[in-house]
């Protein structure tokens, strides 16, 4: 659910700068199987690491490429952040309010799910390509860099895969990501489950 919503924001926010490309694609829905990669989502399950079909986008029907593209990015991340709010909203509500009661089990699911839409949305904004936050950084820089940073983009797989390989038993990635993760985590689920990563 975490990963539709992800990718459905994409679509939704192209869609509204004037981008059919993800509608035409049959990219602008909540439906799971539109979004969820077969692969991606098996290591999701089996190795805690996976990912959602990219939603397609051309940047040549948008009014203002660079900056549109930056919004259409950080729609993904920005909507798991608000689902994550939400939840954990409806989640204090109910720890507070003696007429409704979740029970530990559905507790526990709502926990989990806030922290997997945290992990989501602060994983897809590190600066590395194939990840949304290459293009977020591309729409806010200056021009006469622009250029340049494009250039990185064709080595960010590597970067990547530098970054989730687990050279010394944890992967780098986890040092960079976890401080950020764990402290919204701790805005939003009180009592966290799992501690911190």
């Amino acid at each position: 659910m975490a990963i539709s919503v992800h990718e459905f924001a994409h679509a939704a926010v192209a869609d509204r700068l004037g981008d059919p490309t993800p509608k035409l694609a049959g990219r602008l829905t909540m439906n799971p199987l539109a979004h969820l990669d077969l692969a991606g989502s098996l290591l999701l399950l089996l190795v805690g690491f996976g990912w959602g079909k990219p939603v397609p986008f051309d940047s040549f029907n948008l009014r203002n490429p660079k900056k549109d593209t930056a919004l259409i990015s950080f729609a993904g991340a920005f909507s798991n952040i608000i689902i994550a709010i939400f939840t954990s909203f409806f989640l204090q509500l109910a720890a507070h309010t003696p007429i409704i009661s979740l029970g530990a089990f559905l507790t526990d699911i709502l926990s989990t799910f806030i922290y997997f839409n945290i992990l989501l949305a602060v994983f897809n904004l590190l600066p590395i390509s194939p990840l949304d936050g290459f293009k977020v950084v591309a729409g806010l820089i200056p021009e006469k860099y622009y250029d340049d940073w494009m250039e990185l983009e064709k080595y960010g797989i590597i970067f990547l895969l530098i970054l989730i390989f687990p050279f010394f038993g944890t992967p780098p990635v986890v040092s960079i990501i976890s401080p950020f993760i764990n402290f919204i985590s701790s805005l939003l689920i009180p009592s966290a489950i799992g501690g911190t990563i």
